[in-house]
């Protein structure tokens, strides 16, 4: 014969289940990581100690202001993420919880990752400078280009290594500063033809611009509304689809013609 729970039996024991199931999804490592506002570098300066564009074959003209190229800093792809840092992570408008696997490439090692990343920062560089100088009209079989950055893999500083080598070559093309002295951060894939591609991460890397002190952000048209969404105080936003559009852009804002740049 079955006995007749009481109520408050009945609810501690139903509860049960969902506690043990709260403690294993608490304590199981969970398929994300974590990304904040990471580093960014002045690819007008230098980095440890070397110039970060040099180029051979054709006058360079001094710099100022400056051209800052912004990263995330993502946990590692064989960190443990648990729910506590999720939902942590979740609540914070410097933290973004994204899936792993479009972090990173799936089934890699860390190290191997790193390689993949160092690989995909040197074809940026490659690009970089092709596009600069075909911007430019300029033989790059006259005019070398070598670029240095140390510790930053990946694709997006692409479109900053273009506008920098402009910079030194041919300025705002009156012989000012490209920057118009101020300093500009953005971000950005770059093809040899100069077209910008979309990289992720924007509305973190706006975080790392102002707090390095830029106030205008060059961003990828179609990621203008993320670029947005956490946007600090201050900061204006700059879309651009290709090369010819962030130069443009730069030199319409350091003759003081505001009306012909672009906003998102």
């Amino acid at each position: 014969m079955l006995s007749r729970l009481s109520r408050p039996r009945a609810l501690a024991l139903g509860a049960l289940p969902v506690v043990a199931l709260l403690a294993v999804v608490g304590l199981a490592p969970l398929p994300y990581a974590i990304a904040q506002p990471g580093s960014t570098a002045d690819v007008l300066g230098e980095d440890k100690g070397k110039p970060v564009i040099t180029i051979t074959g054709a006058p360079v003209r001094e710099t100022e202001g400056q051209l800052r190229m912004t990263t995330i800093l993502a946990t590692g792809p064989s960190a443990d993420i648990r729910f506590g840092d999720v939902t942590d992570a979740w609540f914070r408008t410097d933290r973004a919880v994204l899936p792993k696997g479009s972090v990173y490439p799936s089934g890699k090692s860390d190290a191997e990752i790193e390689k993949h990343n160092l690989g995909q920062m040197k074809q940026s560089q490659d690009a970089a400078a092709l596009a600069a100088l075909g911007h430019l009209k300029m033989d790059p079989e006259k005019v070398r280009v070598t670029l240095n950055l140390a510790d930053v893999g990946g694709p997006s500083a692409g479109l900053l290594f273009s506008l920098g080598i402009v910079d030194k070559l041919d300025g705002d093309g009156d012989g000012g500063d490209l920057t118009g002295g101020r300093t500009v951060a953005g971000t950005g894939t770059i093809a040899p033809d100069g077209k910008v591609g979309a990289v992720g991460g924007v509305s973190l890397k706006t975080q790392a611009a102002a707090r390095d002190g830029a106030t205008v952000f060059l961003v990828p048209k179609a990621e203008c509304s993320d670029a947005e969404a956490e946007l600090p105080k201050g900061m204006r936003l700059v879309p651009v689809t290709a090369l010819g559009d962030a130069v443009a852009s730069l030199r319409a804002l350091e003759q003081g013609q505001d009306a012909k740049v672009p906003s998102c």
